[in-house]
């Protein structure tokens, strides 16, 4: 159940970031067009210039320094433009590498079914482990009960012969018994004292289990529900953006 509401946030978080991560790489993308067209722009305005100036200083124009000092200055313009265009794409390509860091609709339900699987597979074992100890604690009582069932045999079959042969024996015997019987029912009593309180927890269990099985088919219904939800959304969104 845990794991079907950690689906349902899962679910709740892939729409919203598949849409931010597809308007943030449009956003690069046109940033990095618009970047590359300025530059390109610049780029050939300032070839052109070079070039204007070259014609010129083969056709030995007069004005000799300042041709040359134009083409010093468009020339650091073009370096600058060029230091300015790799610095951008550094950084578009740092946006880019970040964005590849965010888990994608995919890896997420990777994600989801692996922490699932694993999630499963401790609780089998979290149970086997319980089940071993409950059995280990249930056999050593019994041999607990067993050694103490042979004590009192041994204790019984070494007094008999001597307790007969007296009546003060024979009492003793008859109180010693007594006493046995009397610990063994009060040993009951505690043993059914334990069995009503495991019941009872047994009942507990037995509620929690059905009110986990009702939340877990409601939780598949508001699942299900939400998912025709999506799907209904990404129609509607594919017909207005047509």
């Amino acid at each position: 159940m845990e794991f079907e509401a950690s689906q349902i946030q899962i679910l709740d978080l892939e729409t919203p970031l598949q849409s931010l991560r597809d308007r943030i790489d449009k956003a690069v993308e046109r940033q990095e067009s618009e970047l590359q067209s300025n530059i390109n722009a610049r780029r050939a305005e300032l070839e052109a210039d070079i070039t204007e100036l070259n014609s010129k200083l083969a056709a030995g124009d007069t004005s000799c320094n300042s041709l040359s000092d134009h083409l010093s200055e468009s020339l650091e313009k073009l370096d600058l433009a060029k230091m300015e265009l790799a610095a951008r794409l550094r950084e578009i390509v740092l946006v880019k590498r970040q964005l590849g860091e965010v888990p994608s609709h995919s890896e997420l339900i990777q994600y989801e079914r692996r922490f699932s699987e694993l999630y499963a597979h401790i609780q089998e074992k979290h149970r086997q482990t319980q089940k071993y100890y409950a059995t280990y604690n249930a056999l050593l009582e019994i041999k607990e009960l067993m050694l103490k069932e042979t004590s009192l045999l041994n204790s019984i079959s070494s007094q008999f012969q001597d307790a007969i042969i007296s009546t003060a024996g024979r009492m003793k015997l008859i109180d010693s018994m007594e006493k046995i019987a009397k610990g063994s029912q009060q040993k009951l009593e505690k043993v059914q004292v334990g069995l009503r309180a495991e019941q009872k927890t047994c009942d507990v269990i037995r509620e929690r289990h059905a009110a986990a099985i009702a939340e877990q088919r409601r939780c598949h219904s508001l699942l299900k529900a939400f998912q025709e939800q999506c799907a209904k959304n990404e129609r509607l969104r594919s017909q207005s953006s047509v």
